[in-house]
């Protein structure tokens, strides 16, 4: 019952979101939109930030499960930025607001599992330590995340296959290139 309540809460908060920004919503609203009392969203979260930051988890959460089988990063970054035109309006409000920080968390979070994922898979054969692995997939990440929030504030216009295409092309060989570098060199 205590997840199906969050959920309700959630999917009010979600609609209200897609109207206005988050710093015009009060947990009033939520609660009128959803039809429990404030005493019920106090039991789940603390504040608006804690529901955004739960959603957020659990959307990052599915995308990631979602994406662990993908050949390339490509496929589960385009699969990332279409979640986020069809929520284009939402997106907007929460990057409009004071919130910018947990929508930029959710996109690190999702990339950063993203790109240490398909990194660990072309490392499988060789000797690359897990920091060099790790430092490998976050230069990568900050990479994609920046593009992405440019991608957001001037409005989402280009088609995010395009700028992944592109940055696909840019990236081509490069990681599996740098994690050759990064190889532990056996002792003579």
């Amino acid at each position: 019952m205590s997840e199906i309540t969050k959920k309700a809460l959630a999917a009010s908060f979600m609609k209200l979101l897609n109207q206005t920004t988050l710093d015009k919503i009060t947990i009033k609203d939520i609660v009128d939109e959803c039809g429990v009392n404030r005493n019920t969203f106090y039991y789940h979260f603390q504040d608006v930030y804690d529901l955004m930051d739960w959603i957020f988890i659990i959307e990052a959460k599915q995308v990631i499960d979602e994406n662990k089988t993908y050949d390339n990063w490509q496929q589960g970054f385009l699969q990332s930025a279409n979640y986020l035109l069809e929520n284009k309006k939402l997106i907007f409000h929460a990057y409009n607001s004071l919130s910018r920080e947990q929508l930029e968390r959710y996109l690190y979070n999702i990339t950063d599992n993203i790109m240490l994922n398909f990194v660990n898979e072309k490392a499988k054969d060789l000797n690359v330590s897990e920091e060099d692995r790790k430092f490998l997939a976050d230069f990568y990440k900050y990479a994609l995340v920046g593009l992405v929030l440019e991608w957001i504030r001037t409005g989402m216009k280009e088609d995010p296959k395009i700028a992944i295409d592109k940055m696909g092309k840019i990236c081509d060989g490069h990681i599996r290139n740098a994690l050759l570098n990064c190889q532990i060199k056996p002792q003579i």
